[in-house]
């Protein structure tokens, strides 16, 4: 694997899991189900 090769890799696994991590920390600090004023509809 070429050196160009390997950076691109770190960078994307930076991309990929910093985004993770910075989704999971956002809806840790700001709650995602419990605090929504108006229940879920569901049509089927």
């Amino acid at each position: 694997m070429s050196t160009s090769a390997i950076v691109m890799m770190l960078v994307a696994m930076i991309v990929i899991w910093g985004g993770l991590i910075a989704s999971v920390v956002n809806l840790l600090r700001h709650g995602a189900v419990e605090t929504r004023t108006e229940p879920v509809r569901r049509d089927l």
